[in-house]
């Protein structure tokens, strides 16, 4: 796998592509000819509209290929922009871009320089170079937004900044544009089921908040119980290999925390709701104050009969929801070095950004070790984003809810207990990542 810097660019086999970018961002695509300048709606590939002839969106991985796009298309611009459009992208973690081919072989990365107040960043290109394509590495941030992305693609801008809409029409800009025209609030689910008010009575009898029900999140249920459904079965990993977080964020919901009840046997959603209540984890989840997202969704078994259950509970990934989480692993991290007579330690930026690039990078090749497929370990990471500490060590854990569950097992375990405990450590760097097989990826990064 080639790793690009801003200007470089590989080859591409053929066949279809896929462009993936974890973490709390929207992801869109521009397809352009060689002038750089789309021309006309089908062109546009966002959250709203999410295929065009050779390109499909789905959560986040743009699937592109080449043979099937337009008449004329030579380029596709991969464009990413803060899910929370009111938030600069700099408040994120940095995102790392993943190329991978139709057999899931992975063929680039990158990981632009930290964003400052740009809310919209040109990240990469995929390009036709004679009878080959090539990806080439971008980075390129646009402090004013839409507008000027916008003109850089041909759409004209009035004098106030707002895209206007020229002929042929063209897009008036990339995801912010578009969720600023919908509703506030996540998209919403219907409840043919009329299990919302169950669980919402349940949670307010013990003193929970509400939850909504959220239509990628209730997609995501249907789906797995869908598959448990097939094969007769309950299992997170459903018959066909996928795993019910990654149904998630394949979904397009990036989450904080999950939690997740499957469930064979009752038969009615008041059966369902009692069945939760009287099994002691099960009601843990179901009236757990965190949670303020739902999905909820059942399936009937064809050659059983039976019935299968998927209710999934989670809190969003926020920009202030991943820093109090980051801020607590560190503070309980620093309350077992005080403990033990040690100084605290301190959040250093670049052990942060490669501890947060190595969590998404084992979300998205969906692999859990210290040494990357790429072969890179601890110290190469934390060298690549800009760190001069001379001692690095590395904790990582996967599957834990909270700051408290994998502070927890690491002080639990010898050697991760050993790494907070160094006395020759000084800094500290936590990354997060929500998905996966595993649901739920962290690293700790420390330098002295």
């Amino acid at each position: 796998m080639s790793e690009l810097v801003p200007g470089g660019n590989v080859p591409l086999p053929d066949g279809p592509l896929t462009v993936r970018v974890p973490g709390p961002f929207d992801l869109s695509a521009l397809v352009t000819g060689d002038g750089g300048r789309v021309c006309g709606d089908g062109d546009f590939v966002f959250y709203n509209q999410p295929a065009a002839p050779g390109a499909v969106l789905r959560g986040h991985t743009l699937t592109v290929d080449p043979p099937r796009l337009r008449a004329g298309a030579t380029r596709v611009a991969v464009v990413l922009s803060p899910a929370d459009p009111t938030v600069p992208l700099g408040r994120l973690p940095v995102p790392t871009l993943f190329v991978t081919d139709a057999h899931g072989r992975h063929l680039a990365r990158f990981t632009p320089p930290r964003p400052g107040q740009e809310t919209v960043l040109l990240l990469a290109e995929l390009y036709r170079r004679g009878a080959g394509w090539r990806v080439r590495a971008l980075g390129q941030g646009y402090a004013d937004g839409l507008a000027g992305l916008a003109r850089d693609f041909g759409v004209d801008v009035l004098d106030d900044g707002t895209p206007s809409t020229p002929s042929p029409p063209v897009p008036t800009g990339p995801p912010n544009s578009a969720r600023a025209a919908a509703p506030p609030g996540p998209p919403s689910a219907p409840d043919p089921l009329g299990l919302l008010p169950l669980v919402n009575s349940a949670r307010a009898r013990a003193g929970s908040p509400p939850v909504v029900l959220d239509a990628r999140l209730t997609d995501a249920a249907r789906q797995h119980a869908r598959a448990m459904a097939a094969t007769g079965r309950l299992g997170v990993e459903g018959g066909d290999g996928v795993a019910v977080h990654q149904r998630v964020t394949a979904a397009g919901f990036a989450y904080l925390t999950i939690g997740e009840h499957l469930v064979s046997g009752p038969r009615t959603p008041a059966e369902f709701v009692d069945h939760c209540l009287r099994n002691h984890g099960l009601r843990r989840t179901l009236h757990d104050p965190a949670f303020t997202h739902a999905g909820l969704a059942r399936a009937d078994a064809a050659r059983s009969g039976g019935t299968f259950w998927t209710a999934l509970w989670a809190t969003p990934l926020t920009p202030a929801g991943l820093a109090r989480a980051t801020a607590d692993v560190i503070d309980l991290t620093n309350h077992a070095r005080t403990r033990a007579g040690l100084p605290p330690l301190a959040q250093d930026p670049a052990l942060t950004r490669a501890a947060q690039a190595h969590s998404d990078d084992m979300l998205a090749r969906d692999f859990y070790s210290h040494t990357a497929p790429d072969g890179s370990r601890p110290w190469d990471r934390a060298a690549a984003a800009g760190s001069t500490r001379r001692s690095i060590g590395e904790n990582i854990a996967c599957g834990q809810r909270s700051p408290t569950e994998v502070v927890t097992g690491w002080m639990n375990s010898p050697g991760h207990r050993a790494n907070i405990l160094k006395p020759d450590f000084t800094h500290i760097g936590i990354g997060f990542a929500g998905g996966g097989r595993s649901g739920t990826y962290w690293t700790q990064l420390f330098g002295g």
